[in-house]
């Protein structure tokens, strides 16, 4: 099966995010060349690439923090954009409890904090220190922020990064719930080849150009991704498929699951 690199990925009429024949240069350097996708509501883009492919700096693009040196950011309609970054930095000696972090967003209230953190599983952590709370904690509660202004657009940069195995599927089956719940459009990057390809409709590799884009089981056959990721990555591609007949709390453990049971299987 082979895969054209589309002029532009994801193509469509409808979309919220455009990007048209990007260019950034860094230190002389190109670090985006002739970027060119559409995003459309109720649509999950996944970024993958080496180190080094420009990937937080096509977020920074789409996010409007910088601008390029040529070509053209859309945001389609000015829709909101909700973005849950790679990391923040806390300081250790200022106490900030979740409740507190959520409300320095400046959006909502306390119900809409409840809410949100009830949304993203995390609603026992509302009173919880931000120093204390574990890497998936912290990436459900930085989802519940960006949650808060109810975006159009959800960008994610790393979105399981200190999160173990267990956790990045259900962080992964998270998202997917939350653009169907409210047919957003979602942008995201990941490493993660072992699960995120079977979270995504649409698959972008990138290095400083887009080396080819479709969905996954197209992607994990064209010679560019090959090239850079190998066949053994390949293989890894989309092994991960949960239909799942239980849930797991924040730590990691089954709790109980009040609907029929469904099937639930890991393929690989």
């Amino acid at each position: 099966m082979s895969v054209e690199a589309p002029a532009i990925a994801g193509m469509t009429g409808d979309a919220l995010l455009s990007l048209r024949d990007v260019h950034v240069t860094r230190g002389g350097r190109s670090i985006l060349k002739d970027i060119s996708l559409d995003l459309a509501a109720g649509e999950i883009i996944t970024v993958i690439g080496p180190n080094g492919a420009g990937k937080s700096t096509l977020i920074k693009a789409a996010l409007g923090i910088i601008d390029p040196d040529s070509g053209t950011v859309t945001r389609h309609g000015d829709p909101v954009i909700g973005y849950v970054p790679q990391s923040i930095a806390l300081d250790p000696t200022l106490p900030l409890t979740v409740r507190r972090f959520l409300a320095l967003a400046g959006e909502g209230n306390e119900r809409a904090w409840k809410s949100a953190l009830d949304r993203v599983g995390a609603g026992p952590l509302l009173e919880a220190s931000m120093h204390d709370i574990s890497g998936g904690e912290m990436r459900r509660v930085l989802l519940a922020r960006a949650l808060l202004r109810n975006p159009a657009v959800l960008i994610l940069d790393e979105p399981t990064a200190g999160v173990d195995i267990t956790g990045q599927g259900a962080l992964y089956r998270l998202i997917q719930e939350i653009r169907t719940d409210l047919h957003c459009a979602v942008l995201l990057v990941s490493h993660d080849l072992h699960v995120v390809m079977a979270a995504t409709d649409r698959v972008l590799c990138l290095n400083q150009h887009v080396c080819c884009s479709g969905a996954p089981d197209q992607i994990r056959e064209h010679p560019e991704y090959l090239a850079i990721f190998g066949r053994q990555a390949s293989a890894e591609i989309g092994i991960y498929r949960h239909h799942h007949d239980h849930h797991h709390d924040l730590h990691g453990d089954v709790c109980e699951h009040d609907h029929l049971p469904e099937s639930h299987s890991h393929h690989g």
